[in-house]
Formats: structure tokens, C-alpha cells, sequence
């Protein structure tokens, strides 16, 4: 009787072996399935409620008279907050949890916002969307989730699930675009960052239930992972890395490239005579998109080189940045633009996370990928800032845009190369 399922056409129990398959994964990220939604949910609000503030940038520009470059100078700030705390805040979730640090960025990042909504010039602009908020990022965004999710998970699985969080992660400018720009619309940009605030209160639960992650026990280094006892030290070790030195190099220039077409894409395409809506549904199609992207260079990211994806990734987002720079900007362009940027924009989280947890393990993981992420805020710090200088000094964007592209091909050249002559560094040792 043993037998007799295996007759019939060969591969008529594949089905079944399949489904065995599914089942066996949910099981397994069943009982971390609330720390998981609740990283997500996290991750979601806090990016995406950050790459919709441009889109008060003109009517805040005009009504309290700032500058772009003014306004610009803020983000350049929050970003500069965001990459100098990173490496602390990731520090600091080993002494302290997870729990505490998220539920503070929660509180921070509303903060930030109240600020911002009373804001009647460029310093406390700068205090509530630069300071307040960077900071707060650097407790609830990209670096502690996905530390969050790799240790709430199997090593096997870890690659996918970081694609799938990245993913919720992705839905947030969906959301906040379209609502922040009704609410600015029909009351007024004030109106708009107040119904940011209370988006960004929704945070502060959803750190609680995540945090329940600390008392994930973790798992002993595999062979070949560096892992120091302290911070000193381990920060020594990543430096002296050099795999962990050109993915870092990289970085800086993705930075650049995404916080410039977030703070400035609402600007340019206003510029260009476009109806102010559109700025809200590109950002909301760039989060669209953005799901798709993670999960596929999630599930990449689990078969192929890391290393080799990321250097495709940003040499293709440059082109595709060039192509919408060097053509005539109508609507149908600017929706197929923010599509294919979306698809190639937060596929480097699952990458870089991946990459980090492979070289140097899970105690740690907060911190390195800090490190790195600090190189990244360096390049958002001159992809906001540099690009609003250009435009004031020229009344253009096509320097900018021209000097993102060259780097962006340089980056991504750089990274492909490198994980073609080595193998990845997980393999390497």
C-alpha cells in the first residue's frame, strides 16, 4: 500500500510535495508572524510619510518664504540626523532592546511632525522635518526592521522574508502622498503634516508589539562570520572589510540618487507645468512598484550573488533616471518613470541586509548595516542639499541630474565587477 501514490504519470505528487512546502514555511514563521506585520507596519509609515514631504515643499516655500534650497537644507539635515544616529541607535538595541529604541522613534518621529505643522521659518523647520525626524528614523526605518526580521526567522528563509518586509515596508507612500496631498489641497499644507501626525502615532503601538523580537534567543555565528564581543571592535573588523567597503562606496551614490528625486520630483515636475497631483501619484506609484521590486530582489537575493544584483540595480535606475531627464516630461512618462524607479528602489534592502547578516551575523547586524547606511545619508544629504543648490544657482535640475546618472553608472559598475572577480564574502572565507 506504500506504493501505490507513486503510480499514476511520474510527477503526479509534485503537487502535493509543493504544497507539504508552503505549509512547512508558514508554520514556521507562524509564531513570528505579529513581530513581522508590526516591523512592516513600522517601516511602512516611517519611509513613506519621509518621502512625501516634498510634496509640501512649494506651498511652504511661498507661504512662509523660505528658499527651496532652504527647504531642502532641512532634509539634508533629517538625513545627516538619520546617518550619524544609525550606527548608535544600532549599537544601542543590543544594551537595550528593540522595544525601547522603536517605541522612542515612534514618539520622535511625531514629535517631528507637530514641529513641523507650527513651523513659521527655517529653523524650525529645520529642528522638526531634520532633526527630529532623521532621528527618529534612525530608530524605526530600514537598518533596526530588517535587523528585526533577520533574527525573527530561519537563515533559510531569512532572504525572501527580508524581500517581503521590504515590500509592506514599500505601501507607506501609497498612503501618505495621496492623503497629505487631499488634506494640503483642501486645507492647506499645515492641514496635510497634521494628518501625518497621527499617521506617524500609529508607530508607537506597532514598536511595542514588534519588540517582542528580544526575546528571540540568537543563534551561534556560522563558520566564517566575523563577530567581535564589543562595538569597538566589531566596527574595526567591518572597516577593514573590503567586500563591506565597495557595497558601502555604493551606497553613498544610491543615496544620492533616491533622496534627490524624492525631495525634488515634486518641485521639477511643477516646474514643468504639471498637474500638482501627479507629484502625489508618482510617489504613490514609486511605492507601488516598490513591493514588487522587494519581493523579487528578496527571492533574488536568495539564489544568486547579492553583490552582482546590486551593481544591476543601480546601474539600471541610473539609465532609467537619464531617460526621464533627457525627454520631453509628460504625464504618461512621469507615471512609467516613478513605475520602473519603484521596482528598483527599495530592492536594496533585502540585498544589503542580506549581505550584512552573511559577513558578520545577527548580534551585530543593527550596527554594521548603520555603518553603511551612514555612507548612504552622506549621499542623500548631497542629493537634497546639492541638488537644491543647483537648482538656484543655473534655475535648473539638469546638473544634478547628470551628475547622479555618471555616478550611479560609476557605483554600479564598481559593485558588479567586484562581485564578479570575488565570489561573495560569505563563501569567500
Amino acid at each position: 500500500h506504500a506504493e501505490r501514490p507513486c503510480r499514476g504519470r511520474p510527477g503526479q505528487a509534485r503537487p502535493h510535495t509543493e504544497s507539504a512546502a508552503l505549509n512547512d514555511i508558514f508554520k514556521t514563521l507562524r509564531p513570528s508572524a505579529a513581530i513581522l506585520i508590526c516591523a512592516s507596519l513600522m517601516l511602512t509609515l516611517s519611509l513613506g510619510l519621509r518621502q512625501s514631504l516634498g510634496i509640501f515643499m512649494q506651498p511652504m516655500t511661498r507661504d512662509i518664504t523660505l528658499t527651496v534650497s532652504e527647504f531642502t537644507f532641512a532634509i539634508a539635515i533629517q538625513n545627516l540626523a538619520w546617518g550619524l544616529a544609525q550606527p548608535f541607535t544600532g549599537a544601542l538595541v543590543v544594551r537595550a532592546g528593540f522595544r525601547n529604541v522603536m517605541v522612542v522613534g515612534g514618539i520622535l518621529y511625531a514629535l517631528g511632525l507637530v514641529v513641523l505643522a507650527m513651523a513659521d521659518g527655517v529653523v524650525s523647520v529645520t529642528i522638526g522635518a531634520g532633526v527630529l525626524i532623521g532621528l527618529a528614523l534612525a530608530c524605526n526605518a530600514s537598518s533596526i526592521t530588517n535587523a528585526v526580521a533577520s533574527r525573527a526567522v530561519p537563515p533559510a528563509l531569512r532572504s525572501t522574508v527580508l524581500g517581503l518586509v521590504s515590500a509592506a515596508g514599500s505601501l507607506g507612500a501609497m498612503l501618505a502622498a495621496p492623503i497629505g496631498q487631499y488634506l494640503q489641497g483642501s486645507f492647506g499644507w499645515r492641514a496635510g503634516v497634521v494628518g501625518f501626525v497621527v499617521l506617524a502615532l500609529a508607530m508607537v503601538p506597532a514598536g511595542w508589539i514588534a519588540g517582542r523580537v528580544d526575546r528571540v534567543k540568537l543563534p551561534p555565528p556560522e563558520p566564517g562570520q566575523h563577530e567581535e564581543a564589543n562595538a569597538r571592535a566589531m566596527t574595526r573588523t567591518a572597516l577593514r572589510h573590503v567586500p563591506f567597503l565597495v557595497l558601502t562606496g555604493a551606497f553613498f551614490v544610491c543615496g544620492m540618487q533616491l533622496v534627490f528625486l524624492t525631495t525634488h520630483l515634486p518641485s521639477y515636475l511643477d516646474l514643468c507645468g504639471m498637474d500638482p497631483m501627479l507629484s502625489a501619484q508618482a510617489l504613490g506609484m514609486i511605492g507601488g512598484f516598490n513591493v514588487l521590486g522587494s519581493l523579487f530582489f528578496g527571492w533574488a537575493g536568495g539564489r544568486w550573488s547579492k553583490q552582482a544584483l546590486l551593481g544591476l540595480l543601480y546601474i539600471s535606475r541610473s539609465l532609467v533616471i537619464a531617460w526621464f531627464f533627457s525627454a520631453d516630461p509628460t504625464p504618461s512618462n512621469t507615471l512609467l518613470f516613478a513605475g520602473m524607479m519603484g521596482f528598483l528602489w527599495l530592492g536594496v534592502s533585502p540585498l544589503i541586509a542580506g549581505t550584512v547578516a552573511e559577513m558578520f551575523g545577527l548580534r551585530w547586524q543593527a550596527m554594521i548595516q548603520g555603518i553603511a547606511f551612514f555612507s548612504h545619508q552622506m549621499g542623500s544629504f548631497l542629493g537634497a542639499f546639492g541638488g537644491g543648490l543647483v537648482y538656484d544657482a543655473f534655475g535648473s535640475y539638469e546638473m544634478a541630474w547628470r551628475f547622479g546618472v555618471g555616478l550611479g553608472l560609476a557605483a554600479g559598475t564598481a559593485q558588479l565587477m567586484f562581485a564578479l572577480i570575488r565570489p561573495p564574502a560569505s563563501l569567500a572565507r
